[in-house]
């Protein structure tokens, strides 16, 4: 079993840019890929990008690529979402989840393992 704790979220307005963390502790790094995903009130867990436990693989939703960058450094066992171009839409909690059979193209949250408290990013236009 792994814990997850995101940070960066915060108030911005549209264009400009986040980077969210999420530390991860218990099980072995490497041994695990990671996604993130985002949720707004009323709304299903919706899927932003994920990321191969090492590094080769990475897989974004249409509606974050290009904007969007997903990456993990080992050192601080920490996955990053590195977030530009914000715009009013991006508005959502967002969680990091492992993904213990490493799929990476796993864009369901009932295939994920574990997952984060959430941070709460809001774009304002």
């Amino acid at each position: 079993q792994v814990q997850l704790v995101e940070s960066g979220g915060g108030l911005v307005q549209a264009g400009d840019s986040l980077r969210l963390s999420c530390a991860a502790s218990g099980r072995t790094f490497r041994s695990y890929a990671m996604g993130w995903f985002r949720q707004t009130p009323g709304k299903e867990r919706e899927f932003v990008a994920s990321i191969s436990w090492s590094d080769s693989r990475k897989y974004y939703s249409d509606s974050v690529k290009g904007r969007f960058t997903i990456s993990r450094e080992h050192a601080k066992n920490t996955v990053y979402l590195q977030m530009n171009g914000l715009k009013p839409e991006d508005t959502a909690v967002y969680y990091c989840a492992a993904d213990y059979r490493n799929k990476v193209v796993a864009t369901q949250p009932f295939e994920y393992d574990d997952w984060g408290q959430g941070t709460q990013v809001t774009v304002s236009s």
